[in-house]
């Protein structure tokens, strides 16, 4: 923990970068999927649910991304 500390503190703009590029999956799952809290309980089972939301955003970030003829050709 000490070690991570002193990594953090001398290098700060590693850290806001992180951030940022991490907040923005979750913050989309939350809001645009309204997923602000598990369906499901138990681990095993939060642990599904939280697979399929991630599945369905890096899909339709495909999608976005390539579009769907191109994702369809990666895909097959």
């Amino acid at each position: 923990m000490e070690d991570m500390q002193q990594r953090v503190t001398a290098n700060p703009d590693k850290v806001k970068v992180r951030k940022s590029l991490v907040g923005h999956p979750f913050g989309t799952i939350q809001r645009w999927m309204d997923q602000g809290y598990f369906l499901t309980r138990g681990l095993e089972n939060v642990r599904g649910e939280m697979s399929l939301t991630v599945l369905v955003y890096n899909l339709k970030r495909g999608i976005t991304i390539i579009g769907v003829r191109d994702l369809i050709a990666a895909v097959s």
